[in-house]
């Protein structure tokens, strides 16, 4: 059985986007008679507020869109990512990093032409070979912190992965294109990769539907699935609605929020369509 889900962050009102990425995931259960699953990722708790948490369910069934089982909200399982986090700390997978932003942009710019990756320079490892002693006598201390994950140990453990997205077909795993990333930190119990992955997992989906904007994230996501024995879904990818300046809709940028259309009269069928889904999308 195919299982889908929508899972926003509740850091600002459902935009166009939001819409467009709700209902190629819906539409994609709903063909196949699967089950479409509803999920808010809250970690960032600098940023949300309960009233964009409300506002998700309500914008989403006034455009029409149902869901199955109660809806997850990752801040009430905070348990389940530390359990991860232990895992691969278990393994020696994980190490403290005590760098600040500005440190790791100046240790870039002191190595000359540092790798990229889809989103900028790589971490270049300063805290990686830092002695454990060291890092728990500064955790102890209360020095802010990040837990990164060591890629390169991690994919000596794993060997050659692979995952398949139905647009663009079979991918050799490349996790080492995001560097080592951070998967928590001393005041969030987990990333965006981390919670997500381990998310998927544990709500059965089958086919993670999101935009092509996170299409590399899905190698890091393969290899924390190898790590921590979860099992490996499809993903499909799709394309973003775009801005007259050619961006992707974004909050961050203003993008006209659903409930600012409903406002202004605008119909759920007007919106569908305006999200790329109207008669016979």
């Amino acid at each position: 059985m195919i299982v889908t889900r929508f899972a926003p962050s509740p850091t600002g009102y459902l935009h166009l986007g939001h819409a467009h990425s709700a209902l190629f995931g819906w539409q994609a259960a709903r063909r196949a008679g699967g089950r479409f699953l509803l999920r808010l990722e809250d970690i960032d708790r600098s940023r949300w507020r309960p009233e964009f948490a409300a506002a998700i369910p309500e914008d989403l069934a006034w455009l029409g869109l149902d869901w199955d089982g109660p809806v997850r909200v990752q801040s009430e399982h905070f348990a389940d990512y530390r359990a991860a986090l232990d895992r691969l700390d278990g393994r020696g997978l994980l190490y403290p990093c005590f760098c600040s932003r500005k440190e790791i942009a100046e240790e870039i710019a002191r190595a000359g032409q540092a790798p990229h990756g889809p989103d900028g320079p790589l971490y270049p490892g300063t805290c990686r070979h830092r002695p454990r002693a060291e890092g728990a006598e500064r955790i102890a201390a209360g020095q802010p912190y990040a837990l990164r994950l060591d890629v390169g140990a991690a994919l000596a453990a794993t060997g050659p992965l692979s995952w398949e997205d139905l647009a663009a077909g079979v991918q050799a795993a490349r996790p080492e294109l995001l560097g080592d990333v951070v998967l928590a930190r001393k005041d969030s119990p987990a990333s965006y990769h981390l919670a997500v992955t381990v998310d998927d997992a544990l709500q059965g989906v089958t086919l993670v539907t999101r935009g092509v904007d996170l299409f590399h994230a899905s190698h890091l996501h393969r290899l924390l699935q190898a790590l921590l024995d979860l099992p490996v879904p499809r993903w499909h990818h799709h394309g973003l609605l775009l801005n007259e300046r050619g961006e992707r809709l974004s909050k961050r940028d203003g993008a006209t929020a659903l409930r600012a259309l409903r406002e202004a009269g605008r119909t759920p069928a007007e919106v569908r369509a305006m999200a790329g889904f109207g008669a016979g999308a």
